[in-house]
């Protein structure tokens, strides 16, 4: 993606340069709050796990000034702080993006209210913030108390505020309500040419129809810029008293900081150098009755169209906020229906699975117009090479990577098919497959980074790409097909998952050895030309095409990915193995030196765990990953140790030995000296494609996948770690990666990221419960397999094309039981287990009969697999 922070490397991001002097390191460490044990290197099966709170409510009380927080909608979102203000936020436009967005444009910096001259979040302070399923909620108690309540709608361009206020006398209160605006779009950024400051124009405001009104008008002098008419509206269904305009009007953030354009101080500020918005402020006066409660709602809503746009989608906001709060919570309670989970033996990772759903459909955007153009990683700005009318997506993370990405959509796929959350992910594919046609003139490619805009920042024909998004879109397309059955949507994507793989053949393989070259997932110096990931993803891409092309009867392609699919297979152990190094490479040089051809490089990236992740379908045999059972038991058994692993889950880079060049800290698993510097900053990511290989090897005990599983849970739940309640972030805290509560709030990793939702919802739905769809085929097996030391999990309303599954599954008195309802699929069912280690099989019976059953030897361990009916079915084994 695009440039990050010094001090803190994505895995998947592009490397570019980024102003210089932002914290890093462990300087921060003394301002987390986070207890010591927090940061440890060590991880033990005694990890602390915190209580479970109100499942549809999370809440915090300590440091809200210092934690962002969180309302989306697809067509709006805002950020501010926990305590109500709005610090200037985020990096890509450095410190602008926060406040309140309706994308591809931002609104305002934020807005502020005050009762009787006190200004909430400061002169009154904030007690409490609440996340709930679709809203926030913030509490100000004093003589007047007030409670803030934000959310958007979906489908409006609005974000929507409601103050409840409450005295135990009559009273009438003076309610001031401050905006600054920012009519501001995307992109440009921060350090593109030209730059978001050169771009940005001047922002009016005026008064009218009780409402304040800013707009920018104007052509931005640079080529290729159209003219343009942006417009934001600020209002109350209430009539104001008096309004005033002027160039600050931020509350009690008057006079506002400006942050630097680069540099570390100061450490929070109010707007950038950016900026050239200008404000407003409206006042109402409240009567109150004694001891009852009055809300007042207010809208914020706007458009980069027309003003016309902008008054009609503020009436939308305001015309009827309660049903639309109302509607807003039913949607997600309907999501929280779905994929249902009840795991006593870790209610932690069971109300991990239900925020993670919410986290995803937080995650969904939607842009309209799009006008596609090769940005260049921001060096060009051409004319676009056409328009998207409109793409529907998960946007990766907020606040600085809110739009479309493939590696990201590609991941958060596997937790989405398992929430049930199917349609976002069909959008996603379609505008990957719209957005990388047009750009790339049909060549295969998929585009890496596609900014609401439409600009791409990387991802073109003429540009280096990353070769392993482009192998992965067949794969999510045949996984959307297993799951759902839907033939017209894989005819749809078919003709471009074809010319993905023959993309990636033509242009990637120079030297023709079938490991092709190109960017993936890690960018770091002294790799090899052909990566790891790219590989792994190959050998499933192909596999998962051959597929998909098997079921067109498109007998030349099966036959092609096929054979193309068995030669990696077998050359892959043998070239990609480095025994002393207890794992994979995760490159091969460059084949254009000969003396040096396709020699291992071992550097210990996170990526020397996908040959454990990613599973293939092979016909005939188990669906199992690309590893071999041996090497992966090996490898595995490494990066649990701590050179590899921290408390909360799997560095991105791990730690050699100390005679290592590079000065890599920590404790050293192997020998191998290399000369790049271990990373020792976790990632949900990471940790994710940990906890899904561990459960493709079966491995699902306290210090195996629930290490993992835990880790993500504790940064989106636990109080002692988490920024904001309920949101799983982009990056724990870790040895080298300080919390995101000490850090400037223009220098922070997301506080809301979809991809660490594979690490736990993939490895409950498809591990431990065990559900495995191939409705393409008509066809549906459920065998769960029991976590270590546990003695039952269980899920209900598992969305499966148009019907759903419920799953029991438990171990008593020797006695392993599944028990299955299917509803409203036509498939023919497999229901089983997964045998504890060790254990052998005395009797089978399937709705209290004796039935014939069969063992099956898998990477997860022997599998006990049964015919069943539809329906429900209940089968019991019985353990010697």
């Amino acid at each position: 993606m695009t440039p990050r922070p010094v001090g803190r490397s994505r895995p998947t991001r592009r490397r570019t340069t980024v102003p210089a002097g932002l914290i890093a390191g462990a300087t921060a460490l003394a301002l987390t709050g986070i207890p010591s044990t927090a940061i440890a290197d060590q991880v033990g099966s005694a990890t602390p796990q915190p209580a479970v709170q109100n499942a549809s409510e999370l809440s915090e009380s300590t440091r809200l000034a210092d934690r962002r927080s969180l309302v989306v909608g697809d067509r709006a979102y805002a950020m501010g702080d926990e305590a109500g203000l709005y610090p200037a936020t985020g990096w890509h436009i450095r410190g602008e993006m926060g406040g309140i967005w309706t994308q591809p444009l931002k609104l305002l910096d934020g807005i502020w209210f005050g009762v009787d001259g006190a200004w909430l979040g400061k002169d009154v302070a904030a007690a409490k913030y609440t996340s709930g399923h679709g809203y926030q909620r913030i509490s100000y108690p004093s003589d007047v108390s007030v409670e803030r309540t934000d959310f958007v709608p979906d489908g409006v361009r609005a974000t929507v505020v409601g103050l409840t206020l409450k005295s135990s006398t009559a009273r009438t209160v003076k309610l001031d309500v401050d905006a600054h605006s920012e009519l501001m779009p995307s992109y440009p950024w921060g350090w593109t040419t030209p730059n978001a400051a050169q771009v940005n124009l001047p922002d009016t405001g005026s008064y009218a129809d009780g409402t304040l009104q800013f707009r920018d008008q104007g052509t931005p002098p640079f080529p290729n810029f159209a003219a343009h008419d942006y417009n934001a509206l600020v209002g109350s269904s209430l009539r104001p008293a008096s309004h005033a305009l002027g160039a600050n009007h931020r509350g009690p953030q008057d006079p506002a900081v400006i942050c630097p354009a680069e540099g570390t101080t100061p450490a929070r500020c109010d707007d950038s150098l950016f900026g050239k918005g200008t404000g407003g402020r409206l006042t109402y006066d409240v009567g109150l009755k004694p001891g009852k409660s009055t809300t007042v709602w207010f809208a914020v809503a706007g458009s980069d169209l027309s003003k016309a746009e902008a008054q009609r989608e503020y009436r939308k906001a305001i015309s009827n906020p309660e049903k639309l709060l109302r509607a807003k919570k039913q949607d997600r309670a309907a999501i929280d229906a779905m994929t249902s989970v009840d795991l006593p033996g870790d209610r932690l990772l069971q109300q991990s699975v239900e925020w993670s759903k919410q986290n995803l459909a937080d995650s969904v955007q939607e842009a309209r117009d799009l006008q596609i153009r090769d940005v260049n990683e921001g060096k060009d700005y051409p004319a676009p090479a056409g328009t998207v009318d409109s793409a529907r997506f998960f946007g990766a993370g907020f606040p600085d990577y809110p739009w479309l990405f493939a590696t990201d959509g590609e991941y958060t796929s596997y937790a989405a098919v398992a929430a049930g959350q199917f349609d976002t992910v069909k959008q996603h594919l379609r505008a990957l497959r719209d957005v990388s046609d047009l750009l790339n003139n049909r060549s295969g490619k998929v585009v890496h980074e596609v900014v609401h805009t439409g600009d791409v920042y990387f991802g073109s024909n003429q540009s280096a790409g990353n070769t392993d998004e482009t192998v992965k879109f067949p794969s999510i397309v045949a996984l959307l097909w297993r799951w759902t059955g839907d033939d017209r949507f894989r005819d749809e994507m078919y003709d471009f998952s074809v010319r993905n793989l023959q993309y990636v053949y033509r242009e990637l393989d120079k030297d023709n050895d079938g490991w092709l070259e190109g960017l993936a997932n890690v960018e770091r110096s002294g790799m090899g030309s052909e990566k790891l990931d790219s590989t792994v993803y190959l050998a499933r891409g192909l596999r998962d095409l051959a597929d998909l092309a098997a079921s067109r009867r498109d007998r030349q392609t099966q036959q092609w990915a096929t054979a193309k699919a068995e030669d990696l297979e077998k050359r892959f152990e043998t070239q990609w193995w480095v025994a002393e190094a207890f794992g994979y490479a995760d490159s091969i040089d460059d084949p254009a030196n000969p003396a040096n051809d396709n020699t291992p490089i071992f550097q210990r990236h996170w990526t020397g765990v996908t040959p454990m992740e990613a599973e293939l379908v092979r016909p005939g045999k188990p669906t199992s990953p690309l590893a071999s059972p041996e090497h992966a038991e090996i490898a595995l058994d490494q990066r649990e140790k701590p050179c590899y692993t921290g408390e909360f889950g799997l560095f991105h880079t791990g730690t050699g030995p100390t005679a290592d060049p590079a000065g890599n800290p920590g404790p050293s698993c192997d020998t191998v000296v290399s000369a790049v510097k271990s990373e020792r900053s976790i990632f949900s990511l990471n940790t994710s494609i940990m906890a899904v290989a561990e459960g493709n090897f079966g491995r699902l005990g306290e210090n195996q996948q629930q290490v993992y599983t835990t880790g993500n849970a504790r940064i989106q739940l636990d109080p002692t770690v988490w920024e904001t309640p309920g949101a799983m972030p982009e990056i724990a805290p870790s040895p080298d990666s300080p919390a995101n509560i000490g850090r400037p709030f223009y220098d922070r990793s997301m506080n809301l990221q979809a991809w660490g939702a594979y690490g736990v919802l993939w490895p409950v739905v498809h591990q431990q419960l065990g559900v495995d769809p191939d409705l393409g085929h008509g066809r549906l097996a459920v065998i769960p397999q029991l976590p270590g030391g546990q003695q039952k999990v269980a899920g209900s309303n598992i969305k499966l094309g148009r019907g759903s599954v419920d799953v029991s599954a438990s171990l008593v008195n020797k006695v392993l039981r599944t028990d299955l309802r299917v509803k409203g699929i036509r498939a023919t069912v497999t229901i089983g287990a997964v045998l504890p280690t060790g254990a052998t099989v005395k009797a089978v019976s399937l709705d209290g009969r004796s039935t014939q059953y069969k063992l099956v030897t898998t990477t997860r361990g022997t599998e006990v697999q049964v015919a069943a009916r539809g329906g429900s079915s209940s089968l019991r084994i019985t353990l010697r």
